[in-house]
């Protein structure tokens, strides 16, 4: 199995080299592609027609200047361009829980996106921030992987990837959340301004609001939380509203 592995919180973060770790208790050809610095909320955006640099930094390991979806896109149609294609693409481990509106946000689950776009089965892992991460997290981990590849036939149809959320422990239970509203961005700070300039900072964080039974109340009570996401995004339009707007057109 063929495995490739990337995030946006670039090469070196902690969460990467743990997917990678219990990845490769499943196989020996795990790829890692990431960012070369951190692209947090890069969602699922691409670099077209301007250059990228990819750098070798070991075997099947190497960085990209670009974001996130890029490091997936130059991995299909450049490193794997005269070879197998990826069994598996694994997203994270990212720094920091991502739920509510980050489904739009996230790099994490950017990559998960457009690796189906690529018919390849993919996983978001997120995790909370300062988590209590222990040596057996990864044997664990890779448990969970692998028993989702051995049931990949139930859950990744096309178009359809999985985000899961890990609390600060594990082992932990298993829990389908329903998914909440926790808007980031809700503010911009002045730092500067100079006449017409004005330089302004979104800054990070947010306010973690939750309801019963959504990602952050189960997180928050110590379950791994897991959703399965598409990209169609569409809902039928209701017939009689097509057939006013039909109407006026004429």
């Amino acid at each position: 199995m063929r495995i490739l592995i990337s995030n946006d919180d670039g090469i070196e973060a902690p969460g990467i080299a743990l997917a990678a770790e219990a990845a490769a208790k499943l196989s020996d050809d795990v790829w890692v592609v990431a960012p070369d610095a951190k692209r947090t909320a890069a969602g699922p955006s691409l670099t077209i027609a301007r250059p990228l640099t990819m750098r070798r930094l070991g075997e099947r390991r190497f960085s990209c200047s670009g974001t996130p979806g890029d490091c997936v896109v130059t991995s299909m149609a450049w490193l794997f361009r005269d070879g197998k294609k990826p069994d598996l693409v694994v997203a994270g481990i990212n720094d920091g829980r991502n739920v509510g509106e980050d489904l739009a946000y996230s790099g994490t689950l950017g990559i998960a996106r457009e690796a189906t776009f690529w018919g390849i089965p993919a996983i978001g892992f997120s995790r909370v921030k300062k988590a209590n991460v222990r040596p057996g997290d990864a044997e664990w981990l890779s448990r969970f992987i692998g028993r989702l590849w051995q049931t990949r036939n139930d859950w990744a149809l096309e178009g359809h990837w999985l985000s899961v959320n890990l609390p600060s422990d594990l082992p932990a239970p298993i829990a389908q959340p329903k998914i909440g509203r926790d808007k980031i961005a809700r503010k911009a700070d002045v730092v500067k301004e100079e006449g017409d300039v004005i330089e302004l900072v979104v800054p990070r964080g947010r306010e973690h609001a939750t309801t019963t039974g959504d990602e952050n109340s189960l997180i928050d009570e110590g379950f791994v939380t897991m959703n399965r996401l598409n990209w169609f995004g569409e809902t039928p339009l209701g017939g009689g509203f097509m057939e006013g707007l039909r109407a006026a057109a004429k």
